[in-house]
């Protein structure tokens, strides 16, 4: 079983920056990999960027790639999500994933989600 708790959202004019963090509990964090995800209420639920269980791999949704960057720490069971050059449409709440195989950007392959922390780009 893992937990997972997204923090790190808020408000921020477009443009700017935020980073995401999700802080896990539970067995083998290290042996899952990790998604982030978003959506928009009304919409469906949209893949962002996951990485794999060494930090080895890494994929992007092609709307954030040259902008996102997911990391992970084993050592302290968390994954981030750098954000950079924020845009109004990338408002939407944003949950972290992990899957215990590989890394997908299939939200339904994966086991076990966080909450959710809201980012807000203004315009």
């Amino acid at each position: 079983q893992v937990q997972l708790v997204e923090s790190g959202g808020g408000l921020v004019q477009a443009g700017g920056s935020l980073r995401l963090s999700c802080a896990a509990s539970g067995r083998s964090f290290s042996s899952y990999a990790m998604g982030w995800f978003r959506q928009v209420p009304g919409k469906e639920r949209e893949f962002v960027a996951a990485i794999s269980w060494s930090g080895g791999n890494t994929y992007y949704a092609d709307s954030v790639k040259g902008r996102f960057t997911i990391s992970r720490n084993n050592a302290k069971n968390t994954v981030s999500l750098q954000m950079n050059s924020l845009k109004p449409e990338d408002t939407a709440v944003y949950y972290c994933a992990a899957n215990k195989l590989i890394a997908t950007q299939l939200g339904r392959e994966y086991d076990y989600w966080g909450q959710g922390t809201q980012v807000t780009v203004s315009s």
